[in-house]
């Protein structure tokens, strides 16, 4: 019996097969959820992945600053949920920031318009992707969001990492507002990963450099299957009153102040 047998989960954020939500879209799988996932953009490549899945998973188009498209989402996903139509989870694994916004010096030069996108699409679609989903989800469903710790400032992560934060505040209030529905929303702080994503960070090797060394369990930065399993652990109905909670998934470098001997 798997941790999600019987569960139906919406993962977004898939681009490639070493997107963490590709690998917790097939932990998911192989624990004994469906999954159906959403793409942006680049549909066909989405589509591709998604048979690269142990069982390959439908794709619905999704925009996340697209109001028409979010309107639309539940009744889109439906087709895809058999006769009983409902979702028990929804990962978002969205962000995105302009060039302008990343990189030393960025946060003092970043022009407004490209700083309101990055809100829009790595913090705010968080929300949108919640409402979205209402209408499909019920009590004892978990709503999960990719996040990045956020309580410091970062080299170079500038206002992606402002838009982590926000992110974080997003997840307690949403808490606070779909808890009355038995709905439960938590992020998973994870450590760096080699992603599409963590690529488009300038000096990611820097974030790379110092977690193995201060993380008191290790990290392998080419490794996405530890975050994956955590997402799926809060994913099930193993954390039932957990929520509104940042879940660390970064071998504990959250924890210690300076290197270990």
């Amino acid at each position: 019996m798997g941790l999600l047998d019987g569960k139906r989960l919406l993962v977004t954020g898939v681009i490639t097969d070493a997107s963490l939500a590709f690998h917790a879209a097939k932990i998911a799988q192989e624990q004994g959820a469906e999954i159906v996932l959403t793409g942006f953009g680049r549909m066909r490549l989405v589509e591709r992945i998604a048979q690269r899945l142990p069982r390959p998973a439908p794709v619905v188009e999704l925009d996340v600053a697209d109001s028409e498209q979010l309107d639309t989402l539940a009744e889109r996903v439906t087709p895809h949920l058999g006769d009983d139509p409902r979702l028990d989870g929804v990962l978002h694994s969205i962000g995105f920031a302009p060039a302008s916004c990343l990189g030393d010096g960025a946060f003092l030069t970043a022009p407004w318009p490209d700083v309101a996108q990055t809100l829009q699409v790595s913090a705010y679609s968080f929300k949108s992707l919640a409402v979205a989903c209402l209408p499909l989800l019920g009590p004892g469903a978990s709503i999960v969001g990719m996040d990045f710790d956020n309580r410091q400032a970062w080299p170079a992560y500038d206002w992606m990492g402002v838009a982590k934060s926000t992110l974080e505040s997003v997840c307690r209030y949403l808490a606070r507002d779909l808890g009355p529905r038995g709905i439960r929303v938590n992020v998973v702080a994870a450590g760096p990963v080699r992603t599409m994503a963590a690529k488009s960070i300038p000096g990611f090797a820097a974030f790379e450099d110092a977690w193995d060394g201060r993380a008191p369990l290790g990290w392998d930065v080419n490794d996405p299957v530890p975050v994956a399993k955590t997402v799926c652990a809060v994913l099930s109905d193993w954390l039932p009153t957990t929520t509104g909670s940042m879940v660390w998934a970064d071998g504990g470098f959250h924890a210690v102040g300076v290197a270990t001997p």
